[in-house]
């Protein structure tokens, strides 16, 4: 699996309605070229003077929904989408639409309900096509998600967003020609107005030619399964690292918080790793909220530092961002994204400060099949015989991947592992349900090996009145984009991943997170960090999508004890 995307923001224009010749024509006109034109506000405001004098004309206020879709003002959008179906059940654009402000509220069941009674009302509705091929995009169903994008593209050749969203699945599923040609359509049919995003998308696109002729990427190599030794520095896995095999280890944060791999600048120019594309600048957490795009090219990485003759784990032709590091205090030289660690099943296991890598798929889905059914045939009898089987494997070293798999490299039996479904997002961060006491709706939630505290968005805060549970210390923040000073901290009183598995006051920090929401797709309303994460045992498993958590500390009923 690889993620070679650019946070561009992700969202749909509805198909240009007729005009309707009245008082108001040229106002209406006048909205729905804004809207073509990507001036959102201007097209809101156009759309509500002319709904005010015709309260009921349902294509000014299906373009009104599309307007605020696309300024993410998801509450309104979903309202005004709700008015049309309202009065007229059978309008698959208000179906689809609704589908749309609930998929990017991330609301997934319902979202695909709606799509789905919207292509059945009109098999030709390119918005919820294109709505059910991103579900299947976030799913890591890429195949089906390409088919139902080229649809919609097909249906609709002139809307950019579906061509957008089509390059984005191309480029996932490494089909990285298709993705730039897809790229080049958007700028050709896309709205003028955001120079930066066509900056962002010009760069993208040098960079998907230049990895077009380079072969095959993200190589793996090495043993087929190896435990490499990391360190735990301020609830962040580090691990050495050689760069393009030379001598000099580099310190590299486990980040699963990141689609592609990072390189710091000084690590850069130390290791000889020259920009390869360049273009417009991304937008992120921390300082000014800016950073050049800088795309590099690595032609190998190396894991575990200890053998030099025999390197644990080698990936050839691996892409990263260039970019400065801010945090002085302490230092790394880079980030191990999502791109690397997919290509193996991954086991972080914080407490023994080891991380064990699979990449033998074959022999995994054997080996599930096997322990699946030892299970299937225990009994409550056979705990001598289990306890036997573990001393037994621990003895002589035995560490295979036990059932589903989660990775213990003790050769221990893991009975209270639980699983998380996650999704990717389309900036290529993994994304997971997330209860929080207090807060009604689950939350989605990026999981960041990568990030020393979980973070809770300024918005989620608000809405929920999240300020009883503030604490009187302000932290510092390293981000990507800078350093954030006086950053309120919450201790929040209870986080579930589901009915099985929770922890009791976690800290999070509050952070605007909008630069996060504008790219991931779907929205994130925080973020699970390393103050949570190091509690368990974390695999995680990209070919069924799902993390596993086994506690290091269990009280009754599964829940972890509190911090």
């Amino acid at each position: 699996m690889c993620v070679l995307m650019l946070g561009v923001q992700l969202l749909f224009a509805p198909a240009a309605f007729g005009v309707v010749i009245d008082d108001n024509g040229k106002l209406f006109k006048h909205a729905e070229h804004s809207l073509r034109a990507g001036r959102f506000a201007e097209a809101e405001q156009a759309y509500r003077q002319f709904l005010s004098a015709n309260e009921k004309h349902s294509p000014a206020r299906l373009g009104l929904s599309a307007a605020l879709l696309k300024q993410r003002k998801l509450q309104e959008a979903f309202d005004e989408a709700v008015t049309v179906a309202t009065r007229e059940p059978k309008s698959s654009r208000a179906i689809a639409l609704i589908g749309m402000t609930l998929l990017t509220s991330g609301d997934f069941p319902r979202a695909r309900e709606y799509f789905t009674r919207a292509v059945q009302l009109d098999e030709r509705e390119a918005l919820a096509i294109a709505g059910l091929g991103l579900i299947d995009y976030y799913e890591s169903r890429l195949e089906a998600s390409r088919r139902l994008l080229r649809r919609a593209v097909q249906l609709a050749p002139r809307e950019p967003d579906y061509v957008f969203s089509l390059a984005q699945a191309a480029s996932r599923a490494e089909h990285y020609r298709e993705a730039a040609d897809a790229y080049e359509i958007f700028l050709r049919i896309s709205p003028t107005a955001d120079e930066d995003r066509r900056a962002r998308i010009r760069g993208l696109i040098q960079f998907l030619r230049f990895v077009s002729t380079q072969g095959e990427l993200y190589q793996a190599g090495g043993a087929r399964r190896s435990v490499v030794k990391f360190e735990l520095l301020n609830n962040r896995p580090i691990v050495q690292m050689r760069v393009n095999n030379r001598e000099e280890p580099l310190r590299f944060v486990l980040d699963s918080g990141s689609g592609m791999c990072v390189i710091s600048e000084e690590a850069a120019r130390k290791m000889k790793v020259s920009p390869v594309a360049r273009g417009g600048r991304a937008r992120a957490v921390g300082g000014d909220g800016r950073f050049d795009i800088v795309y590099g090219f690595l032609r190998e990485l190396s894991f575990g530092v200890e053998d030099r003759q025999n390197s644990n784990v080698t990936i050839g032709n691996v892409p990263v961002y260039i970019r400065p590091f801010y945090n002085k205090e302490n230092p790394v030289d880079g980030y191990i994204g999502l791109s690397v660690l997919s290509r193996h099943l991954i086991s972080v296991d914080y407490r023994q400060r080891l991380l064990t890598m699979h990449r033998d798929t074959e022999a995994l889905a054997l080996e599930r099949e096997s322990t699946a059914q030892a299970a299937r045939n225990a009994t409550p009898n056979n705990n001598t015989n289990n306890a036997t089987n573990n001393a037994t494997n621990s003895a002589t070293g035995n560490t295979s991947p036990p059932a589903n798999p989660v990775v213990n490299t003790s050769g221990e039996r893991l009975n209270s592992a639980v699983e998380i479904p996650v999704r990717l997002t389309t900036s290529g961060f993994w994304s997971s349900e997330i209860n929080l006491e207090g807060v009604s709706k689950t939350q989605n939630f990026i999981i960041d090996t990568g990030a020393s505290i979980s973070v809770v968005s300024e918005q989620l805060a608000t809405r929920e009145e999240m300020n009883r549970y503030a604490q009187s210390t302000r932290i510092k923040i390293h981000g990507a984009a800078g350093i954030s000073e006086n950053v309120p901290l919450l201790m929040l009183p209870r986080v579930e991943f589901n009915e099985r598995l929770a922890r009791s006051r976690v800290p999070a920090v509050v952070l605007d997170m909008n630069s996060i929401n504008e790219t991931a797709g779907f929205e994130q309303a925080g973020i699970i960090g390393g103050n949570v994460l190091r509690h368990y045992l974390v695999t995680f498993d990209f070919l069924r999508m799902v993390m596993r958590l086994e506690p290091y500390d269990v009280a009754g009923g599964g829940v972890a004890k509190p911090l």
